[in-house]
């Protein structure tokens, strides 16, 4: 979906409210995907999802879960095949087997004959027709839960007291979200609550003494440039797409032409840069970076015992 924030999903204001009745829509979505007749698999399934609308890191989290599974099972990701997400698939490929079919079930019957032990679902949470075995929520720390609402008054795909239904939950990012952090256990006093952050990799390959382009079609802009100029990028000039946005190649001359004319060194992020052509890519760096989970021997007990679940 080509979709821009509406700056009302931040905080309620006339536009929210008088988009109000349509969330019925979103609302009885949801209760009509509970009424589906669900299936359990004998794979292992965690499923990394979101509330809020886009931006929220789940397919950088489910790679770092990744890294914590593999040490005792064999996992496979599960991402459903749109064709505008095959970024975050190529994303996924770099870090292990993807299986990445129309329709999630038919993923995991693929991943069942194959023997897997684990799946690792990149999204899926309000699919209710399958039974997880941990269900894993995450959330920006700067953006939260927006205005509360559904969508389209709101940014969250379904309510927040959903979150009664989940095992975990993330918040990733730099800013720690006392309100959200309380909010969450308010709802579910058993879940448990991780906080990760932005780390940037092989740093010193970019010259930061010189000035930057930035572009990316991300569902967080925002915290993509926090984190260059937090590790002391110049930007002097930045181009903000919809998230998953393919980029035609018009437009990508015109950002290599306007870097050329100022001066400016192009960069975006490892997902956008995905998107892009072997000869699009020419002159165009992209920031590696992973998060950094808290706690993390807390998370491994968790995953490893997650024969236990269910």
């Amino acid at each position: 979906m080509k979709l821009y924030k509406p700056k009302f999903w931040v905080n309620k204001g006339i536009l929210s409210f008088l988009l109000l009745p349509l969330t019925t829509v979103t609302y009885f979505i949801n209760i009509i995907k509970k009424k589906y007749p669900k299936e359990k698999f004998s794979i292992k399934t965690i499923c990394i999802g979101n509330i809020f609308i886009g931006g929220t890191g789940k397919t950088s989290l489910t790679i770092e879960l990744s890294k914590i599974i593999k040490k005792k099972f064999k996992y496979v990701f599960i991402k459903k095949n749109y064709n505008n997400q095959i970024d975050e698939i190529n994303l996924l490929k770099k870090n292990g087997s993807v299986i990445s079919k129309k329709n999630r079930i038919h993923s995991l019957q693929v991943a069942e004959k194959k023997k897997f032990q684990v799946a690792l679902l990149d999204d899926g949470l309000q699919q209710k027709n399958i039974i997880y075995d941990l269900k894993i929520v995450c959330f920006n720390s700067d953006e939260g839960y927006g205005n509360g609402f559904l969508i389209p008054s709101g940014p969250l795909r379904e309510s927040l007291h959903e979150i009664k239904n989940y095992e975990l939950a993330f918040l990733i990012g730099d800013k720690r979200n006392t309100k959200l952090y309380d909010k969450i256990q308010s709802i579910n006093k058993k879940i448990k609550i991780f906080e990760a952050n932005y780390q940037v990799l092989k740093l010193k390959k970019f010259n930061r003494k010189k000035n930057y382009l930035m572009f990316c079609g991300i569902g967080n802009p925002h915290e993509f440039k926090r984190t260059l100029l937090r590790n002391n990028f110049k930007i002097k000039k930045e181009i903000i797409y919809p998230d998953h946005y393919k980029i035609p190649n018009n437009e990508i001359l015109n950002i290599k032409n306007t870097a050329k004319k100022d001066k400016l060194n192009i960069i975006t992020t490892e997902k956008d840069y995905f998107r892009l052509d072997k000869k699009q890519k020419r002159g165009i760096n992209f920031l590696r970076i992973k998060l950094k989970i808290d706690n993390q021997d807390k998370l491994q007990k968790i995953l490893f015992n997650i024969d236990e679940q269910n």
